[in-house]
């Protein structure tokens, strides 16, 4: 077990489904800053890019580059993150799914619906986490919102594009709730961040996000996301996000390979 998750973590993550980490990853705040300036500069294939209608703003998203920036890597292979997410999964080992950076400018308006993950993804299987490693402070009120124990609710709810149109048609999933209509009736966590600091969460629990309203700060955010030992390789109704699309593996297959290398493992 690694020393940078207790048993109280352990807990909260099991039943909610996101749970703060304080100070864990301060020592890499620099190194992934300048990693996400070299994405910024050099963005990959799927990059994605909003703006605000006035075409103010940013808000800037692209994945699967770990194996390009040298700052990615090293922190998905020598940082405790790996021994972090096989701790609250509670699995052997920790692979690699992918790593997503996440940049609102300030003035950005754009939120992050609520969705959940793990319907965009080509993975099935149980053992899911997600760390969201904040880079900049992040105030409560401009963080990412988790239903507490909505990864439990056994319910996959449709992927849905920024615009709310459904990624793949006639996918047979119900539509996310609508969750700012009704707030009172979940339990909604977030926190005031620090740089360093990261929430973990399972694919599985519903999150959502506001935009940045501040005139000065960033929001950045490196998410590196794993799965656990029952990690198999899933087809979707249509492309997945990320689309991996050289993978080769069949349906049910163990999710292995080089795009998906093992990080942590016990000595």
């Amino acid at each position: 077990m690694t020393t940078t998750v207790d048993a109280t973590h352990i807990e909260a993550f099991a039943r909610d489904g996101a749970v703060a980490l304080r100070g864990v990853f301060a020592p890499w705040v620099e190194s992934l800053r300048a990693g996400i300036d070299r994405n910024l500069a050099a963005p990959g294939p799927d990059v994605r890019i909003y703006r605000n209608a006035d075409g103010t703003g940013l808000f800037f998203g692209d994945y699967c580059n770990w194996d390009r920036i040298p700052e990615f890597r090293d922190f998905l292979f020598h940082s405790p993150v790996g021994a972090v997410a096989a701790g609250l999964m509670g699995s052997r080992t920790a692979r690699v799914f992918h790593e997503h950076v996440l940049v609102k400018e300030p003035g950005t308006d754009i939120p992050t619906p609520w969705h959940h993950d793990q319907p965009y993804y080509a993975v099935d299987g149980r053992m899911s986490c997600s760390l969201w490693v904040a880079l900049d402070p992040v105030p409560r009120a401009t963080a990412v919102e988790y239903v507490a124990g909505s990864h439990a609710w056994g319910r996959w709810f449709r992927p849905e594009r920024f615009n709310r149109t459904p990624l793949y048609a006639d996918d047979g999933l119900e539509a996310v709730p609508d969750i700012d209509a009704e707030r009172e009736r979940y339990r909604i966590l977030s926190w005031d961040l620090a740089p360093g600091d990261a929430v973990a969460f399972h694919f599985l629990t519903l999150h959502g996000a506001p935009g940045n309203p501040s005139a000065v700060t960033r929001r950045r955010a490196f998410s590196a996301r794993f799965v656990g030992d029952d990690a198999t390789y899933a087809v979707r109704a249509g492309p997945t996000s990320p689309p991996f699309r050289d993978v080769r593996l069949a349906p049910g297959d163990p999710l292995a390979g080089p795009e998906f290398p093992v990080v942590f493992e016990p000595g």
